[in-house]
């Protein structure tokens, strides 16, 4: 009978390399007889792991090949006899230490008998391969006291980085595979592509679709900044990913999916995209279950993609603008707020108000169109009041900032420095002690970005121009390391290592990904470059945490503002306007 495999793990082979991703080793036969034989490769390992490949080459043929601590993926060779077998961890075997011994046993039998030999290449998969490249240099450069254009770069990376769907073949991250390939409607529906929203892998409308306009505004306003950067071309594909996303939910005239996966099943599961169980339930609102806020939402989104794609793609800017016409006239007709229709939405973005996105969807669509009517609209729906936050569920700012530029009516302009003021230690703004303006603890740099973005906008309209520009700067360069550590992941001085997301934080397939990752005290496998996390409390305390979602979770609407105020910054740094970084230490009020 074939022994049984308990033998203590020795190391007894030269490893042949320096880089646990080359280590190679030669297998030592234990025991070699009739029934077989048991042999073991060896490795030492100079740093830490996450997970690991072992690629075995052997000398003959061989087949009932068994071992306990990988699971084997793929052989090549004849019919049963095969040389060639790859295997990898099991889930519990994958974290391993610098310095540790790993052995790995194996049994098996030679195919036509003989003395068994193998070699054995061990593939750390921590190593992604991915490389970024550095940002081009740009006129106005030394003016900036961070590499703003290396910020755009990577941001635009991120969204790659959440990206669902089929991906495309100039794929850039590298660590990212297609996922969520059966993701359809209640029909049948195709429903994949869109955003994963954050650290999860569900997607939700509301905030993507607010993301989607900010970015997309952000192009139309400071164009330059792209293209000077080289960017222009890959933030074209970036706004189109969910843009073409929101095409495919609009279903019916009066139907559109908002919601694709259940929040609670997501979330009780700590994995990759690609390795999800596919129970993804698809959640729409109609003319019964109506949301004319994330229908707006929408509207706007694909009002603004079609002006941004007028030139570059004049097919696709017509199909945007005649889906948001057509999502616009739902939302006007069926009244009503998404999360009362679609219930698993209200635990993670549930809606306040629908009124701001009624004015927002309006004012879009005159943009797109010059249509007085959807300018009527607009003014019938505006409120005039100071607004708490621009985010994916107050519109309000940016309201305040279209009408105003369509009118320029003082009243509009009122309504944006009133914002302003709010923001204002006068106004009851809280501010750190290192200069932060901090409205909520949830994803504070989120709320300080969008508004740095909102004051740049308003400057650009010659609104309080040298103030708001001074402001603004100084919140985006807190968060790029003016506390003394970046908040961006890969980016600056001490970023954030550990982001609260699945995705980057598994090894690379097809190692498995459970709760170890999510534990993994190291950081994550993958930098998940250009992602801006939640930030620090109101004492600009922070700690680098993946398990603290609060502050160190990423999303796509916080890096939606803030990437528009770096193009912003980019754009004066272009023009030679950039305000001095020095004076952002006296904590400048707007």
């Amino acid at each position: 009978m074939m022994r049984t495999l308990l033998l203590p793990l020795v190391v007894s082979v030269v490893v042949m390399a320096a880089e646990a991703a080359d280590l190679k080793a030669t297998m030592e036969v234990v025991n070699n007889n009739a029934n077989g034989f048991e042999g073991r490769f060896c490795f030492h390992l100079p740093q830490a792991i996450q997970g690991w490949e072992l690629v075995i080459v052997f000398s003959s043929g061989v087949n009932n090949v068994g071992q306990w601590q990988g699971d084997w993926i793929e052989q090549h060779g004849s019919g049963e006899c095969a040389t060639h077998w790859t295997l990898v961890n099991k889930n519990y075997m994958g974290k391993q230490n610098a310095g540790d011994d790993l052995c790995v046993k194996v049994t098996g039998s030679v195919c036509g008998g003989g003395k068994p030999g193998g070699t054995a290449t061990f593939v750390d998969l921590n190593d992604d391969h991915m490389h970024v490249p550095a940002a081009p240099k740009i006129a106005g450069a030394a003016s900036m006291k961070y590499n703003y254009p290396d910020v755009l770069m990577k941001s635009i990376l991120f969204y790659e980085a959440q990206r669902s769907g089929k991906l495309p073949h100039n794929n850039r991250i590298t660590w990212r595979g297609d996922s969520a390939l059966k993701d359809k409607g209640a029909g049948g529906e195709d429903l994949t592509g869109g955003w994963y929203d954050a650290g999860d892998n569900v997607k939700f409308n509301f905030p993507m679709a607010f993301s989607t306009t900010v970015l997309c505004w952000s192009l139309l306003e400071f164009p330059q900044a792209y293209s000077k950067t080289g960017q222009l071309d890959h933030m074209y594909d970036s706004i189109r990913w969910p843009l073409e996303y929101f095409i495919k939910c609009h279903t019916k005239p009066e139907e559109i999916y908002v919601q694709v996966g259940n929040g609670g099943l997501d979330h009780a599961q700590w994995t990759r995209p690609e390795s999800m169980d596919q129970n993804r339930p698809a959640y729409k609102i109609d003319a019964s279950s109506p949301g004319s806020d994330v229908s707006n939402e929408m509207a706007a989104a694909m009002a603004c993609g079609s002006i941004a794609f007028k030139t570059k793609d004049p097919a696709f800017s017509r199909k945007l603008l005649t889906a948001s016409k057509s999502v616009y006239a739902f939302a006007k007709k069926h009244q009503g707020i998404y999360s009362a229709s679609v219930q698993d939405a209200a635990a993670y973005y549930q809606s306040s108000n629908y009124t701001d996105e009624n004015n927002w969807g309006a004012a879009w669509l005159y943009k797109a169109t010059n249509d007085n009517q959807y300018l009527a609209d607009a003014k019938v729906r505006y409120a005039h009041e100071p607004a708490w936050g621009f985010s994916w569920d107050e519109k309000i700012a940016g309201n305040h900032l279209l009408m105003y530029s369509f009118t320029k009516d003082a009243a509009y302009k009122a309504d944006i420095e009133s914002t302003m003021t709010l923001w204002s230690k006068q106004g009851g703004m809280k501010y750190s002690p290192k200069c932060l303006a901090f409205r909520l603890q949830w994803g504070a740099l989120r709320y300080s970005s969008n508004t740095a973005f909102f004051a740049l906008m308003a400057a650009k309209q010659g609104i309080h121009a040298a103030s708001y520009r001074q402001w603004a700067m100084c919140q985006i360069n807190y968060a790029l390391g003016d506390t003394g550590r970046s908040y961006v992941v890969g980016f600056g001085t001490n970023p954030p290592k550990r982001p609260h997301h699945r995705a980057s934080s598994c090894p690379m397939m097809p190692i498995p990904c459970s709760w170890d990752a999510q534990q993994n005290p190291g950081p994550n496998p993958h930098t998940l470059y250009g992602s801006l996390v939640g930030g620090p409390g109101g004492s600009d305390d922070y700690t680098d945490s993946r398990i603290d979602y609060i502050h160190n979770e990423v999303a796509c609407d916080y890096n939606a503002g803030f990437q528009g105020a770096v193009a912003a910054l980019i754009q004066l740094a272009i023009d030679h306007e950039l305000p001095n970084a020095a004076h952002c230490g006296q904590c400048p009020m707007p």
